[in-house]
C-alpha cells in the first residue's frame, strides 16, 4: 500500500512513519484541523481586549463613576469578563483583566483597577 501525504496526498518517499511531504503540508493540515479551537478563542480575546481597552480609556485615575449609556455607545460587551470578585456586602465587580466595573443603581457603574501586591524578592546575598 502507498503511503501519501495527509494534506496533498503526494506519494511519500523515505522513512516509513513520515505523514507529509514537506513542511508546508505539515503546518498546513495542522492549521486547518486546530482552525475552529483558535477561531473561538480570538473572537473571545478580541471582545475581552475591547471591553479592557474602554475601561482603561474612561478610567484613567483608578476610581470613577459612569453611566451605562457611555460603556454601550462604545460597543461595551457585558457578557465577557475575565473574573469576579465579592465582596463581604455581597457586592460582586467583574473584571477584565486588572480593569473592573462594578453595577450600581440607576443604570450606572464604578469603575476599579485591580492593583496587584508587589511580589516580594527574597535576597540571596
Amino acid at each position: 500500500m502507498e503511503r501519501v501525504c495527509m494534506e496533498c496526498g503526494t506519494p511519500l518517499k523515505g522513512r516509513a512513519d513520515k505523514k507529509y511531504c514537506d513542511d508546508t503540508c505539515r503546518s498546513t493540515f495542522n492549521n486547518k484541523q486546530n482552525h475552529g479551537d483558535f477561531t473561538v478563542m480570538k473572537k473571545v480575546n478580541g471582545i475581552l481586549r475591547k471591553n479592557r481597552g474602554i475601561l482603561q480609556e474612561y478610567n484613567p485615575e483608578g476610581k470613577k463613576k459612569i453611566p451605562k449609556k457611555l460603556l454601550l455607545q462604545c460597543g461595551f460587551d457585558f457578557e465577557h469578563y475575565t473574573s469576579t470578585y465579592t465582596t463581604k456586602e455581597g457586592k460582586t465587580y467583574y473584571f477584565c483583566y486588572e480593569y473592573g466595573y462594578l453595577p450600581l443603581e440607576n443604570d450606572y457603574f464604578f469603575l476599579v483597577v485591580k492593583m496587584e501586591k508587589p511580589q516580594a524578592f527574597l535576597n540571596s546575598a
